[in-house]
């Protein structure tokens, strides 16, 4: 790997297109500036249109004459990714990078997705792997192979698949059902990747994760109606972040890198190299034995595919 990678080490991007979810702000944002700096054609989504367009008059300021949009998709909802899956296939025969971005963090009372899964587990793993599934045929149609990007988390190091409870029915804690639903996007890249080589597909999947990024969704949603240990753990949380934490822009280098360069290997894992992974430049990140485990891994593409009723095997 280039030693201390940056956004201008990355190939030029000229005539391919890349998706971004969750790309409004944070970590999402930046990796679609980054994209866009490098001359992709990129798009987008959101589930607040408003916030949307900001975005995209943000992104024509820092990078002037970008070729962007925004589309409406919230991946909680699997007919939300069914309709733009469908009409971006309409309008598009290939697409070259998918990056997996969106997603809650740590909701304070259990909520559910419009499908009747918790929100956390819906979100951040259901619709990527629902989003990826109905998408694979126009990765695939990509000449030497489109290249799928799923964010993990340092909270997947403490995750948990909690086989008989993956909704958190009987016991919901805000960041053990987080935990949990980033070490299946760590177990979704991996498998992923496993799966391309097994089945020949064109196809690269490859998992970052941004450290302790300073983002809204780490930095803020502090609940009053929590009880006061909660209160403090997560104020606790938020300082840390504040403090030592480094700014979302590079948070998203280990995601852009994933993303574009040509060193970046199939099935790999990158985030920051400081201490504890928290920041620093672009590096291999640890994967936890959990993520490692196939017959985990294969139990859970399966219930996967069977509660989004797609298919990515």
């Amino acid at each position: 790997m280039t030693r201390h990678w940056t956004i201008r080490q990355a190939p030029r991007m000229d005539g391919r297109l890349a998706l971004v979810t969750g790309a409004t702000g944070g970590l999402g944002y930046q990796t679609a500036l980054g994209l866009a700096s490098r001359g992709a054609r990129v798009i987008l989504t959101g589930r607040n249109p408003d916030k949307g367009l900001a975005a995209l008059t943000r992104l024509q300021l820092d990078a002037p004459g970008a070729d962007a949009t925004f589309r409406l998709l919230d991946v909680s909802s699997l007919e939300s990714i069914a309709t733009f899956a469908h009409a971006l296939a309409e309008e598009t025969d290939r697409l070259d990078v998918l990056v997996n971005n969106a997603g809650v963090m740590g909701t304070p009372h259990r909520m559910e997705t419009r499908d009747g899964f918790e929100m956390q587990f819906g979100t951040n793993f259901l619709g990527p792997f629902a989003l990826t599934a109905r998408l694979r045929p126009l990765l695939c149609a990509v000449p030497h192979g489109g290249r799928v990007v799923t964010v993990a988390s340092l909270a997947a190091l403490t995750g948990q698949i909690v086989f008989d409870d993956l909704q958190a029915r009987r016991r919901y804690a805000p960041f053990r059902a987080y935990r949990q639903s980033k070490l299946a996007d760590l177990i979704l890249a991996l498998e992923l990747d496993r799966q391309a080589r097994t089945h020949g597909w064109p196809l690269h999947s490859i998992a970052a994760h941004p450290g302790w990024a300073r983002t809204d969704i780490a930095t803020s949603r502090l609940d009053t109606e929590q009880g006061l240990q909660e209160r403090l753990t997560r104020i606790g949380a938020v300082w840390a972040f504040r403090l030592m934490g480094q700014s979302a822009a590079h948070g998203a280098l280990p995601i852009e890198f994933a993303a574009m360069a040509p060193e970046a290997r199939d099935g790999g894992y990158y985030g920051p190299s400081g201490q504890g992974e928290r920041r620093g430049h672009v590096t291999d990140a640890f994967v936890p034995p959990a993520a490692r485990d196939l017959t985990i891994a294969r139990r859970l593409w399966q219930v996967a595919e069977r509660l989004t009723g797609t298919s990515l095997s």
